[in-house]
């Protein structure tokens, strides 16, 4: 199991735990994240989609996020979630879904059209991530979508959703995405 940290907000330098099968978000790249979404994450209402340990949801919950959904479908990356959740004291503003992302978003347009922010890091080079921003495309209203994906994958064409900007990290980059 790997350990990493929360970066800021009331469990700043408390670490996580993270299955060893999961890619956590970099620390800097976690920072620079928060950093496009400033103050505008407190009282938010956030989802962490392809959660795994959910680094980026617990990180918005330490910076004042009212409440985080997470979804994800690995039941040890769950597992392990729960128990970072509870170590920290987050758990009462936290819900978890066990279940496909795709699938998940399709079926709860309620739940995604009250979303602020919504954070997706999917498998790299992985074609989810298409069918999740095509599925936020069709439900999203007022969010700000963040997608983290490999420099080797550039989002798709999106009818609502247009790219706000981009930053690279490495072979990682962050795609800011909004309501046109």
């Amino acid at each position: 199991m790997s350990k990493i940290r929360v970066s800021g907000g009331e469990a700043r330098g408390r670490r996580l735990k993270a299955p060893k099968n999961i890619r956590p978000t970099m620390d800097m790249v976690k920072q620079a994240i928060f950093n496009m979404v400033g103050p505008d994450i407190e009282g938010s209402t956030v989802l962490d989609l392809f959660a795994g340990s959910g680094a980026l949801g617990i990180e918005a919950l330490s910076r004042g996020a009212a409440v985080v959904t997470f979804v994800d479908q690995h039941p040890r990356g769950l597992a392990i979630l729960r128990q970072n959740l509870d170590a920290l004291g987050f758990k009462d503003r936290a819900h978890i879904v066990r279940g496909d992302v795709v699938r998940w978003v399709e079926a709860s347009p309620d739940a995604v059209r009250k979303a602020d922010f919504v954070f997706l890091d999917p498998p790299y080079d992985d074609a989810v991530l298409d069918r999740a921003l095509r599925a936020l495309d069709h439900t999203v209203e007022d969010a700000t979508v963040l997608a983290e994906h490999s420099r080797r994958q550039q989002p798709p064409s999106l009818e609502r959703l247009h790219v706000d900007r981009e930053r690279r990290y490495g072979d990682t980059v962050v795609t800011v995405l909004k309501t046109a």
